[in-house]
């Protein structure tokens, strides 16, 4: 990681095939999400720091050069503080990847030489926290993203922590002490409700943690999540993607997924398994990339 302590402000030197201007088009694509806000260019948003809570602005010079700046009233004394701050954007922005090989690759692929040029510097922006992730991806399971992302607000405006006007994501361990009846009530099904309140007391009972995952290969991770009630092949790739960075990851059963892939090669019908596995033979290794930049070009 690659950044400067100026004490209210960090600073942030991205790796090469970073833009801000694409991740930000990418954050603000929703203008229900509730948990960060983008004003002129910013982003402010609350972090949940191990010791306190902080409110942040990110900006960008040269499109590269990402400046953090706190809130005075939130702003870390505390150099290990500060730091764990820069590691959480940093790996947001999932920096810690080198994108020219995928690059390479896709220059020569029918599916993604288009968007990677279109979207050249765009990184799978992540979920950093296990219980967000999980619970993102059980939200949006079988209904459109518009409404998972109502879904989203609803359960974070009952259960998470307002600090000024950004949200904290709700807390495992405050999921954990709910009813079913608790979380149906924002309108989601009783199933889902049952699938939150299950994941949110693994990870309080500490059966279930990102380091546990991160320890295990990829297909042993998979499996651990498949395990879990309510967490099906799908949800498990999502959470492999977004949180966990298994460059592997391959929701192939996404709809997302296989619309942008008849949009890309204008097929009247969505491909099929084989026909996507067929494509993805040239993504071995970047199929989380692949799909995200495929992603991208619908959303």
């Amino acid at each position: 990681m690659h950044w400067e302590d100026h004490n209210e402000t960090l600073r942030i030197l991205a790796p090469k095939a970073f833009s801000f201007k694409e991740n930000l088009g990418y954050l603000a694509r929703s203008a229900d999400e509730c948990m960060f806000d983008i004003i002129d260019g910013k982003i402010h948003r609350a972090l949940a720091l191990q010791n306190k809570t902080v409110l942040v602005e990110i900006s960008a010079e040269n499109d590269r050069i990402l400046e953090i700046r706190f809130s005075s009233e939130t702003t870390p004394q505390n150099k290990k503080d500060r730091e764990e701050a820069a590691h959480y954007i940093w790996e947001w922005f999932d920096m810690d990847t080198n994108l020219e090989p995928f690059y390479q690759l896709a220059k020569d692929d029918p599916l993604l030489y288009a968007p990677t040029a279109q979207f050249y510097g765009l990184r799978n922006v992540g979920l950093p926290d296990l219980f967000e992730a999980i619970a993102w991806g059980i939200l949006g399971q079988q209904i459109n993203l518009s409404f998972a992302y109502t879904l989203k607000r609803r359960f974070v405006e009952a259960f998470g922590e307002k600090v000024n006007n950004d949200w904290l994501f709700p807390r495992p361990e405050n999921i954990a002490q709910l009813e079913v009846e608790d979380l149906a009530r924002l309108k989601m099904t009783k199933k889902k409700a049952e699938y939150l309140i299950n994941v949110a007391q693994l990870i309080t009972n500490s059966e279930l943690s990102k380091e546990k995952l991160l320890e295990a290969d990829f297909n042993t991770a998979e499996r651990m999540l498949v395990s879990i009630r309510g967490i099906g092949p799908w949800t498990a790739n999502y959470v492999l993607m977004r949180c966990l960075r298994y460059p592997s990851a391959f929701p192939i059963d996404d709809v997302g997924l296989q619309n942008a892939i008849k949009l890309m090669l204008g097929y009247d019908e969505k491909p099929t398994k084989a026909e996507i596995r067929q494509y993805a033979e040239n993504w071995k290794g970047w199929e989380t990339y692949a799909t995200f930049y495929l992603w991208r070009i619908l959303y």
